[in-house]
């Protein structure tokens, strides 16, 4: 069993910067992939950033390209999300989740964390 747990959220100016952490552990995390989800109040969970095993491999989705940055740890069994020039749009509850593969569909990945908010003022 891999358990996840998020921290960094909290409440930022629009134009300022968060990092997330996701700390993984009761599994070693270096042969999974990672990724990073959110899910506004009345909207459907959607795709932010994914990252192979090794960390050669990113993905974002087309909202937070060149503002956030995906990377990991592996010897820390930490994932990070490092979110600039955040927007109000940006607020939701972000969650990490670990899968065999990073990809961008929530249905492959088989651990999630509880999350973290993320408040983004105007």
């Amino acid at each position: 069993q891999v358990q996840l747990v998020e921290s960094g959220g909290g409440l930022v100016q629009a134009g300022g910067s968060l990092r997330l952490s996701c700390a993984v552990s009761g599994r070693s995390f270096v042969n999974y992939g990672a990724g990073w989800f959110r899910q506004a109040p009345g909207k459907e969970r959607e795709f932010v950033a994914a990252i192979s095993w090794g960390g050669y491999t990113t993905y974002y989705a087309d909202s937070v390209k060149g503002r956030f940055t995906i990377s990991r740890d592996n010897a820390k069994n930490t994932v990070y999300l490092q979110m600039n020039r955040l927007k109000p749009d940006d607020t939701a509850v972000y969650y990490c989740a670990a899968g065999r593969v990073a990809n961008r569909a929530s249905r492959e990945y088989d651990y999630w964390g509880q999350g973290t908010q993320v408040t983004v003022s105007s």
